[in-house]
């Protein structure tokens, strides 16, 4: 196989098998990615643990297998996620519920909201705004040493498109609900592009379930453009049985005076791996990005950050927190590069972890790279257990040692929890990761999967 891995030879094969059907329901512009994206992974393979980026996870648990298919629906296929409520009270949020990455047929498959945005099928864009796709698709969703990055390019059929235009300030935020299900094990991909223009405002929510219990793989890359004095929020929460494997790419550019902020909540999967790229691209740029995960069992969960400071004056900060039990293994891999150009920056990165057992197992490894030296930085990282003093405090007031050790899981994690600024949603939050912590977990009402 030439130097090609038995686990990448797998894809490649998969890329074979399908790309003449995953083209067939492509616009032009986008299938004009696939060959050159297909070569790159082919070049770089399914990351490995030589890949300084990997280092600390295995992705050969769930990537060397066998599966049944890569999923392109039928109109059959959605029945289920047609009948999808979200069960968050009192969220008020224009929702949008996708199968594999999919759309329901029997919706429309791109619509505008009455303050102009627009949501929807990527493919469906592709063919209304062309413009739009060719100034961004594929422009920010760059990397040279992950192959999975390419391999969505090569493969994915569709995904989430937002259009915010310029000076739109999206009072409610857009909710995208990611429902993976089969009857098969199964590989997808998808591919989201959102584009919020100058001086606009928009926020979206993206939560993950699975709705069948069979093995499940998901390779997602995900591209934003944050225009000129606009602000842009992303909160993930993640919530698939132990079968269930999720990577995410998200990709982040900015330009001058704009605000982000990502936060990736992981209450449950099997192995869950989070990259987040920051790209600082205007003066006086903000970004803030957030993880908060909770792990037990054989659960492996990996979360990493890129950001890079490229201008001027723009400030960073980074809040990870980890709480892992039983036989859990988790990582943080947060990196900060500070341009020569990039004088004035500020830039700080904080991941503290809790285990709960003397089985967890947790990697973390913070860094700075410097070139500039009118700068602020920092970083740190923690690992351990629970306060015995905070515990003897709490029991010493009369709290049970179970209720002391709650409270005190609970109080560490919510200072990410309390970043997330719909009020609903951070109460949902809440009480999902106290539900979590008790051991108890939260399913959605729909959801027929019995995780044990």
């Amino acid at each position: 196989m030439n130097g090609i891995s038995e686990v990448t030879e797998k894809y490649l094969e998969l890329y074979r098998n399908n790309i003449d059907r995953i083209e067939s329901m492509s616009s032009p512009y986008i299938n004009s990615f696939r060959r050159a994206a297909l070569e790159k992974f082919r070049e770089l393979g399914i990351p490995s643990k030589k890949n300084e980026a990997y280092r600390y996870t295995n992705l050969n648990l769930f990537f060397d297998h066998d599966y049944s298919g890569y999923f392109l629906p039928v109109a059959s296929d959605f029945e289920k996620a047609e009948a999808f409520k979200c069960d968050v009270e009192d969220l008020d949020t224009h929702g949008l519920v996708l199968l594999n990455g999919f759309y329901p047929t029997v919706r429309g498959k791109l619509h505008q909201l009455a303050s102009g945005v627009w949501t929807g099928s990527l493919n469906e864009a592709a063919l209304k705004f062309p413009e739009l796709i060719e100034k961004h698709y594929g422009k920010y969703a760059k990397s040279d040493s992950d192959g999975l990055v390419h391999l969505n390019t090569a493969m994915a059929s569709d995904g989430v498109f937002v259009y915010v235009p310029e000076n739109v300030k999206l009072s409610k935020p857009v909710q995208v609900v990611n429902l993976v299900q089969a009857d098969v094990d199964t590989f997808n991909q998808h591919r989201n592009l959102i584009i919020v223009e100058k001086g606009a405002e928009f926020s979206i929510i993206v939560c993950d379930h699975t709705l069948s219990p069979k093995k499940f793989l998901t390779n997602a890359v995900t591209e934003v453009y944050v225009g000129e004095n606009a602000h842009f929020d992303i909160l993930r929460v993640q919530n698939e049985h132990n079968a269930a494997c999720k990577m995410t790419h998200t990709f982040i550019h900015q330009e001058k005076n704009s605000v982000t902020s990502s936060n990736n909540m992981t209450l449950h999967g099997g192995l869950i791996r989070n990259s987040t790229y920051h790209y600082l691209g205007g003066e006086r740029a903000e970004a803030y990005s957030y993880g908060l995960a909770l792990s037990d069992k054989w659960q492996h969960i990996d979360n990493y950050v890129n950001v890079d400071h490229a201008s001027p004056n723009c400030t960073s900060n980074q809040l990870f927190k980890g709480v892992l039990d039983e036989m859990s293994t988790g990582a943080f891999n947060g990196r900060i590069l500070v341009r020569p150009d990039a004088q004035g920056t500020q830039a700080y990165q904080k991941n503290n972890n809790i285990l709960l057992t003397d089985d967890a197992r947790m990697d973390t490894k913070p860094q700075l790279e410097i070139y500039a030296d009118d700068v602020k930085c920092s970083h740190g990282a923690t690992v351990g257990q629970l306060d015995e003093n905070a515990m003897f405090y709490l029991q010493s007031r009369g709290i049970s040692k179970r209720e002391a050790r709650l409270m005190l899981m609970f109080g560490f994690a919510h200072e990410v929890i309390q970043n997330i600024k719909i009020e609903p949603l951070r109460e949902r939050m809440d009480n999902l990761v106290m539900q979590r912590l008790r051991g108890e977990l939260s399913r959605c009402a729909s959801c027929v999967v019995k995780c044990g």
